[in-house]
């Protein structure tokens, strides 16, 4: 059975059990700030098993992309070296919001793979959660009476908490889970060792496939359990393993969902699968992260230094190195696995086939620049190993490699080891635990349980009406982190607040009752809570309140989300309609938006982009808003939707003129109160994403003031000359020739300093040495070795020289010394660098370095000498 057949049939058998088929959400998660990414099925719905908010089916079924790189059998650098673990992996899913329960769940699992998928019973396994005495749970027998009427007692297993009691996180919805395992060994090994004794053990061959969560009890921030109100069902079954099942496979990387990538890196690297187990973990490595990167680049989220884009730039600098040092690829060569993951998935997902483009070049440009690092990192291990005592070199300097330069550790290990070296694995390994303490201690949020003062779920949101209304406190909770210590989050009956999302900033302001005053400091959205953030709770929580928006800061950032709008129209009509919007951020000082294009914006189209824009300003459009409308009658009508972005049923369409947009955020009611708009930035985030910010309103006239005020600084400085442009012209003129003349002047100098150093070089062992400080500029000294050794034979040239108090050694040593001696330019610089306390580097016969101390000079000349003798 094809892996699409799988998938198909898997929505569709529940589809006929009265389940909607809903989408995959996107896997970068954008508006949840407990999650970067989708890890499992379960994430989009959370909302529904927190009870915030009611779903429209109390049945659905899916599939959800989702990319686990830590936690359980998940670990990044784990991923390749077996063959059932995976980064980015489908998880087929049906659930049920307070509707059925256990008995259907087991009931429906097991007829879908007994019959549907004519699975052998003989090969499968169940668990059930053997109760925890600590917890005060019992051992979970409803499931266990359930599934004796289709497996033997002897293959239902029981489970610890561990394994059988899935949870949220340290908060929230919980209960036992039963798991379906399934043994796919031969019948020779299963004579041998019985399946049951391999279940959760880690076997490749014995493994998990569907796991069906019973949600009963809810998480409280001290520890205890409480029954939920309705009891929920969230199952995932791994699609991959699923396939390798069905296909009667070994492992998941020999099914048709890997098989295709695992030609082509076979084509393009000219390796061959399954001879060599290096081999294979790096084709294993790079099939799997080609996928997680593609998928994420597709949802609009690039690699970059930072949060959720540090960890694709990680993922895909893994497969990169795994080729660069098995697979023997210097030069990029990942990017050309895109089309063939576009033609495999890209009718399940189509946001591969329409962003192929871009993830090709994103992925291209990503190798290209990692390569360039890997070559840096060798030359910087080389000055590691040179300063190594012992053989052994410091996990300190190691760990400055992979933390600074990116450059991995494992690579370092081998280098290492080919040259005899050892590294001090456990000095790494405590500089790795102190950064990674650092980073969770940075991001640990404990949340205490919420105070319920309403159990009413409803909160609508009035601001796109109204800046200030009479409200209640419905519920509130302290919460406290490193990062901005502690905060209380208090929820509204209704709000004029904007929670931050697509890109919009969360609105600011007050609280206010007859006796107090309390700030609100940020607004933000949580599984469809609306979170309005305070360092203090106001005195009596059960007063009525007026809240009241920050309008000044609200009007800024509404002109700045409407300017947002027409400069995305712009770009589209001056630049093509490829154009796509990659990112954005508007607040009330400024607008950034990111967008797809190939090239560097010339003046005349940023001049054409800020004349469109402004147009549509003195063209004072009024806005036309239609809200609560279907998506695709909105998509039908013309509006634009961004891609990574989760849209519901229900939409709010944005219209000025022509241009209509989705989208949730606050907007001017007319384009003229933008006033203006100018552009303060244009430059690229990544291959084929480009960046404009851009100001407005109030910003735009103090902008202006600035200019207007250098301009007159500048005239001041030339006396007020009639025509300021043409002085500074002058002045540039009359630059260039000084320039010209400096540089002739140098050049003369360094022509009699090449003669007076000619007559000053010794023979020592037959070569011709000299180490003398001279007082020349970095580039004419360069000039002047090369000078001096295309004259001399067998020289051995060491010279100094100090600019700005900054000292800097410079060796040249023909090619003819470096050959036969053995010399080492770049070697010697390093270690001579020293005494001037620095460092540097370069080729064997050309190096330079520079350093901090000009007394240690003196030093590294007497030592120099000591190379020839």
């Amino acid at each position: 059975m094809k892996s699409q057949d799988v998938r198909k049939q898997f929505l569709e058998f529940f589809k006929s059990k009265q389940h909607t088929i809903v989408s995959s959400a996107p896997m970068v998660i954008k508006d949840d700030p407990t999650l970067m990414f989708t890890n499992a099925g379960m994430n989009q719905f959370k909302e529904y098993f927190l009870g915030n908010s009611v779903p429209k089916s109390s049945r659905v079924v899916d599939t959800q992309k989702c990319l686990r790189v830590s936690g359980k059998h998940n670990d990044l650098e784990e991923v390749g070296k077996d063959t059932y673990h995976h980064t980015m992996f489908e998880m087929l899913g049906n659930w049920s919001f307070g509707d059925y329960f256990k008995k259907e769940a087991i009931d429906w699992a097991w007829e879908l793979l007994t019959e549907v998928y004519k699975i052998d019973k003989s090969i499968l396994y169940v668990t059930i959660f053997e109760g925890d005495e600590k917890e005060g749970l019992e051992k979970d027998t409803e499931a266990y009476n359930y599934w004796k009427q289709f497996v033997p007692e002897n293959r239902i297993l029981n489970g610890n908490k561990k394994d059988n009691f899935w949870e949220m996180g340290d908060q929230g919805p919980c209960g036992p889970c039963s798991e379906i395992h399934v043994d796919i060994r031969s019948e020779e090994e299963k004579a041998k060792v019985p399946g049951k004794n391999l279940v959760n053990q880690d076997h490749p061959q014995v493994v998990e496939i569907w796991n069906l969560v019973f949600m009963q009890f809810n998480r409280k921030a001290n520890g205890t359990l409480e029954k939920l109100p309705a009891q929920h069902v969230d199952t995932g079954m791994g699609f991959e393993r699923l396939c390798m099942v069905l296909q009667n496979k070994q492992s998941n990387y020999d099914t048709d969902v890997f098989t295709p990538l695992i030609k082509k890196i076979e084509t393009v690297t000219g390796s061959t699968y399954g001879k060599k187990e290096e081999t294979n973990i790096a084709i294993r490595v790079i099939a799997d992260h080609v996928r997680a990167v593609s998928f994420s680049i597709s949802d609009s989220q690039l690699p970059s230094n930072n949060g959720a884009g540090y960890v694709i730039r990680r993922i895909l600098r893994r497969a990169i190195r795994y080729g660069f040092t098995f697979l023997n690829t210097k030069e990029p060569f990942i990017y050309q696995l895109v089309d063939t993951l576009s033609d495999q998935m890209g009718v399940a997902f189509p946001e591969l086939k329409s962003q192929k483009k871009l993830i090709s070049q994103v992925i291209q440009e990503e190798e290209i620049s990692f390569l360039r690092t890997l070559d840096q990192g060798l030359q910087l291990l080389d000055t590691v190993i040179a300063n190594a005592k012992n053989k052994t070199v410091s996990g300190k300097k190691a760990f400055e490699l992979y933390d600074t330069f990116g450059f991995p550790i494992d690579l370092t290990a081998l280098i290492l080891s080919e040259r005899g070296y050892t590294l001090n694995e456990k000095e790494f390994n405590e500089e790795l635990q102190k950064q990674k303490d650092r980073s969770r201690a940075a991001s640990e949020v404990a949340k205490d349980d919420w105070t319920v003062l309403n159990n009413s779920n409803k909160e609508p949101f009035i601001g796109y009406d109204h800046t200030e209304t009479e409200v209640k406190i419905t519920r509130y909770r302290k919460v406290n982190s490193k990062k901005d210590g502690e905060l209380y989050q208090i929820v509204l009956d209704s709000t004029p607040f904007y929670p931050e999302g697509g890109g919009q900033v969360g609105d600011k302001g007050f609280l206010e009752s007859k006796d107090e005053k309390v700030k609100i400091l940020d607004t933000k959205k949580e599984n469809n809570l609306i979170l309005h953030f305070t360092e203090k709770l106001p005195a009596n929580v059960k007063d009525t309140f007026l809240a009241k928006v920050d309008t000044k800061l609200r009007n800024k950032t509404s002109k700045n989300h409407t300017a947002t709008h027409l400069l995305h129209q712009a770009l589209r009509d001056i630049l093509g309609t490829h154009v796509e919007q990659k990112g954005s951020l508007v607040s009330p000082d400024y607008l950034r938006f990111d967008f797809s294009h190939f090239s560097k914006l010339t003046t005349e189209e940023l001049q054409k982009i800020e004349y469109f824009v402004n147009t549509r300003i003195e063209e004072q459009l009024p806005l036309e808003e239609k809200r609560n409308i279907t998506y695709n009658q909105a998509i039908d009508e013309g509006a634009i939707a961004l891609f990574g972005e989760k849209y519901g049923d229900s939409v709010r369409a944005i219209k000025f003129g022509d241009s209509m947009e989705l989208c949730g955020g606050i907007h001017v009611k007319n384009t003229a109160n933008i006033w203006h708009f100018k552009i303060t930035g244009e430059g690229a985030v990544a291959s084929g994403i480009r960046r404009i910010e851009a100001i407005t309103g109030d910003a735009v006239k103090h902008y202006f003031k600035e200019q207007e005020t250098k301009l007159e600084t500048i005239n001041q400085f030339f006396k007020n000359p009639q025509d300021t442009v043409k002085a500074v012209k002058n002045l540039q003129e009359e630059n260039n020739e000084l320039k010209k003349q400096i540089e002739q002047l140098l050049k003369d100098k360094a022509k009699g300093l090449k003669i007076e150093l000619q007559t000053e070089l010794q023979e020592i062992n037959g070569v011709q040495f000299l180490a003398k400080q001279v007082d020349l500029e970095a580039n004419a000294l360069k000039d002047l070795a090369y000078e001096l050794g295309a004259n001399s034979k067998n020289l051995f040239l060491f010279l100094a020289t100090v600019q700005n108090d900054k000292p800097m050694l410079t060796c040249y040593i023909s090619k003819e010394l470096v050959a036969e001696k053995g010399l080492n330019a770049g070697q010697i610089v390093r270690e001579l660098g020293k005494y001037i306390q620095g460092g540097g580097g370069g080729q064997p016969f050309f190096a330079t370095a520079g350093g901090k101390d000009p007394e240690g000079i003196s030093k590294a000349l007497n030592q120099a000498i000591e190379y020839i003798r």
